[in-house]
């Protein structure tokens, strides 16, 4: 199983020690089956001593057990620690376009519902180890009561188990197939939360997600649940009828074929009857590892960044002036969109404004200067020199961003994630107009319940704590009121020019592109700039250019 070899390859030692543990667990209850036939049934021993002997052997069979049962429950939730964490550091360090690809809702049920399945299989772990430990020790001790008797016993438990085996094989390929229901069904409860106004004005829509899209996928889930619960609970009700089965063979074998006194069939009869519980929780328990082997699995589908546990820390580049996009081509795996190729040079210093219509590859260019998208083709350069493509890191620390589907952060970081500037941060608060709307608390914003444009407000404060050289805003303006908007145009922006910030604003305000020191628009994927006549027939009706 790929899961225990990783655990094995982690933490060799630990699992040793757990392993031998669990063998001295399995000996211990071996032994007090053969105390209580040699020193309790065979020959009644009547002295006071032998209590305390069979009340010790309990007390540490008890203290062994529960030892080896925690030290390996323990070792899975370290593991299960580290693997949760691996994920998300792959996710940190992995590209934007990667995890777009896989999507949130599946990698939300990978971080829960897959994470959560390889917990439930650690802790049930010791029961399956356990049960497989004592049926080898109790099948060994058998074979030594009698061994005509052990084989036919062995044939008998070889039926049971390979009969166990078949039930358990239909349970794993359901566990399979519930696995990508999970994903259909993450994806059905994001609709309802994140459409929930939508849903809630428009009953007939909301008609249409709960019959149309969550049903299917429930009833899907439902009937894969219940056949491998079916599968289950016969591999349970098998081996428990088998086993019982097996302790009338026994005296069958004694009684009627002679093979064995009443006393060798009743330590036979004793030593199944102890054995029956934990080759029953054994059972019990592999469907939790088979499932946690189709979450393994699962995790490993996606495509993901290496780990690394470092966060690496590039040199700063304080003295850049030019930075160009060379022949910078993109294009979306899904579909036939391409923007490219683009050839663009930032001043450093400079005011930018980028326009164009919905779907003419604005976003898409933000997404490459800023070092999210990676392209596909051409270069791009810093002061004239190609930056190196696999440290995309020591180009993104030159830019803060606030995008359209900003996400608030409640602690403000400043350079290279110490504390910010309370002096800078008290400024900038003043100057958005929010030092009545925020309560700080030693650089942690208390309340992040606001509106659409205060969250804009916010994100911007964050993002100029970071002291970056290089700002972008996607359409910042677009949430705020006509009289902030003016402010942020005439007041704001050159604020920003004026602590050495480059701006790079992506805008639809055409009253204000006269403030812009350059004006570029893109158009069906390809860039261009607007100087002259064209730039002023822009800025009197920007709504012309995208018609």
């Amino acid at each position: 199983m790929e899961l225990v070899l990783l655990v094995w390859r982690q933490y060799r030692w630990p699992f040793i020690s757990v392993m031998a543990l669990s063998l001295l667990s399995a000996a211990l209850g071996i032994g007090l089956i053969a105390f209580i036939n040699l020193r309790l049934m065979t020959v009644v021993d009547t002295s006071l001593a032998v209590l305390p002997e069979f009340l010790g052997l309990l007390l540490l069979l008890m203290v062994v057990t529960l030892s080896s049962q925690l030290a390996l429950t323990t070792l899975g939730h370290h593991f299960v620690f580290r693997l949760r964490g691996e994920f998300i550091k792959r996710i940190l360090d992995s590209q934007i376009e990667k995890v777009e690809k896989s999507g949130s809702a599946s990698l939300l049920a990978g971080l829960t519902s897959d994470i959560r399945n390889i917990t439930i299989a650690f802790v049930r772990l010791p029961e399956l180890v356990q049960g497989i430990i004592l049926t080898f020790g109790s099948a060994a001790y058998l074979a030594w009561l009698s061994g005509k008797m052990m084989m036919v016993t062995a044939l008998w438990m070889a039926l049971t188990i390979w009969g166990g085996f078949v039930l358990v094989a239909r349970v794993y390929r359901h566990m399979a197939t519930l696995r990508e229901s999970e994903d259909k069904l993450y994806h059905d409860y994001q609709t309802v939360l994140e459409g929930r106004k939508e849903l809630t004005l428009n009953r007939e829509r909301a008609e249409y997600v709960f019959n149309q899209l969550y049903l299917p996928d429930a009833r899907e889930y439902r009937h894969h649940i219940i056949r491998a619960d079916t599968f289950h609970l016969s591999a349970v009700n098998w081996s428990n009828i088998m086993m019982l089965g097996a302790i009338g063979l026994v005296f069958w074998m004694a009684n009627s074929l002679g093979w064995a006194n009443t006393a060798v069939a009743a330590t036979y009869s004793l030593t199944l009857l102890f054995l029956r519980t934990p080759l029953l929780s054994a059972v019990g328990a592999l469907p939790t590892l088979l499932s946690a082997q189709v979450a393994f699995n699962k995790l490993n589908t996606f495509s993901l960044a290496v780990y690394r546990a470092d966060f690496p820390r590039p040199e700063p580049h304080p003295h850049w002036q030019t930075l160009e996009l060379r022949d910078v081509c993109f294009h979306y795996p899904d579909n036939s969109f391409a923007v490219g190729p683009i050839n663009l040079t930032l001043q450093r210093g400079e005011l930018v404004f980028l326009i164009g219509g919905n779907g003419s590859g604005k976003s898409t260019l933000a997404m490459l200067l800023t070092g999210l998208y990676q392209p596909a083709c051409g270069q791009i350069l810093l002061d004239g020199q190609p930056l190196a493509a696999d440290k995309p890191e020591e180009y993104r620390q030159l830019f803060s961003a606030v995008f359209t589907d900003v996400w608030l952060f409640d602690r403000l970081l400043g350079p290279g994630g110490k504390a910010a500037d309370p002096a800078l941060v008290g400024q900038w608060m003043g100057y958005l107009k929010m030092t009545h709307k925020l309560q700080l608390d030693n650089g942690r914003i208390v309340d992040l319940k606001l509106s659409k444009g205060q969250k804009k407000r916010v994100a911007l404060l964050l993002a100029l704590a970071e002291e970056r050289d290089i700002i972008l805003l996607d359409e910042w303006a677009a949430d705020q009121d006509p009289h902030f908007r003016r402010e942020f145009y005439q007041l704001l922006l050159p604020l920003m020019q004026q602590m050495g910030k480059t701006v790079f604003a992506i805008s639809h305000d055409d009253h204000y592109f006269q403030h812009a020191d350059r004006l570029l628009e893109m158009r069906s994927g390809q860039l261009t700039e607007l100087t002259g006549e064209e730039r002023e027939l822009a800025t009197r009706d920007a709504v012309a250019r995208t018609a």
